[in-house]
């Protein structure tokens, strides 16, 4: 048997594989009030069709004004509910197991999608917003973002927890809480965007202080039985200044929170890297995040998901061998083949028996 095409179970729910769609932004509410349409459905579906053990939703913004770009899919107010709920039935429909990714832009929030060429900050005229941000400090190339206070991070988790309610009401399987790519909850981790010197900001303990706290609320409110995930960013990718102290974050301080997480209610960590600023010199080649995923993986304790440029079939399955990681995931290797599952059964050679094919699409297992 593959080891890529072995179940995996957490808590309650149970994975047909190990082979899983990555959260991608797709920026496509066009009427910008966060429904999902027809597009996600056919998007989502195409993969849950494909044979892939999980389906994630892209970043899904926990209030308005955390959504990346207009055009972003939400759950923050219970009128998400039922669009979401028609895609978690398809989902779920065709065997595979359905994946909300809550999150929140920070200081990354009102951008354009760069479909029109436009790049940036989208201004108020055209729907754009004031972001916010753990400092006054803004990403390269955007605009300005206002500095919350201590209060209104204190309000955060709140909004998370909801916003799990929201998913659970609509029939989801999974949520992963978005801490990576350099969006707000990342912005805290990261000394190299954190400026605060309240509780929120400085040592580590105060810089994870409010992923903890998302953590906490959303298990609070997630049910017993379904497992939560994190999305981390292991590393910054910046040039170190050589000062000798934690000059951005790493991998170390990674598994560190990693281990921490897991005795407050994570089930598994979904490792990539980067996004937090636009100095970032990125080490790109096939898998190059995987070693990551392996060192968060023996330091924390908890499973991981390893994301990064894994595309072929003997490649996924040598990372799970490795013991480097639980699962992996692809995203632009999916887009270009949505059934990229079936191959990599053909390829390993899995029996036709035990491959992910919908009854309608058997015939494609016979060899």
């Amino acid at each position: 048997m593959s080891l890529l095409f072995e179940p995996l179970t957490l808590r309650g729910v149970t994975a047909r594989n190990r082979a899983w769609l990555a959260a991608m932004c797709q920026y496509s509410c066009f009427e910008q009030d966060g429904m999902p349409t027809d597009w996600h459905l056919v998007n989502l579906g195409q993969h849950a069709i494909g044979g892939f053990g999980l389906v994630m939703t892209e970043a899904t913004a926990v209030v308005a004004e955390g959504r990346i770009s207009p055009e972003d899919t939400g759950i923050w107010s219970d009128a998400h509910i039922e669009p979401w709920r028609r895609i978690v039935e398809f989902v779920r429909g065709q065997g595979a197991v359905a994946g909300m990714q809550l999150a929140h832009a920070g200081r990354k929030a009102s951008t354009f999608s760069g479909f029109d060429g436009r790049q940036g900050s989208v201004p108020p005229e055209d729907g754009g917003w004031t972001a916010v941000a753990p400092s006054a400090e803004a990403f390269t190339g955007y605009a300005e973002p206002a500095a919350l206070t201590t209060e209104e991070v204190a309000a955060l988790p709140a909004a998370f927890a909801d916003a799990a309610v929201r998913a659970d009401a609509a029939g989801f399987d999974v949520v992963e809480i978005h801490g990576a790519h350099g969006y707000l909850l990342h912005q805290f981790l990261s000394p190299l965007v954190n400026q605060r010197t309240d509780a929120y900001g400085g040592p580590f303990e105060n810089r994870t202080r409010l992923i903890v706290e998302v953590a906490d609320a959303v298990r609070a409110v997630w049910p017993e039985n379904k497992p939560l995930f994190v999305r981390l960013s292991a590393t910054d990718w910046a040039p170190s200044t050589g000062s000798g102290t934690v000059d951005q974050w790493d991998v170390g301080q990674t598994a560190r929170l990693g281990a921490v997480l897991k005795d407050h209610g994570v089930d598994l960590l979904d490792v990539s890297s980067g996004g937090a600023v636009s100095q970032q010199q990125i080490e790109v080649g096939p898998g190059y995040q995987v070693p990551f995923a392996r060192e968060v993986r023996e330091v924390s304790g908890l499973p991981v998901v390893a994301v990064g440029m894994i595309t072929e079939p003997a490649q996924a399955e040598q990372i799970l061998a490795d013991g480097s990681a639980d699962a992996v995931m692809l995203a632009r290797a999916a887009i270009r083949e949505p059934a990229w599952p079936f191959r990599a059964a053909h390829e390993l050679g899995v029996d036709f028996k035990e491959t992910p094919y919908p009854v309608q699409h058997k015939r494609g297992a016979w060899r």
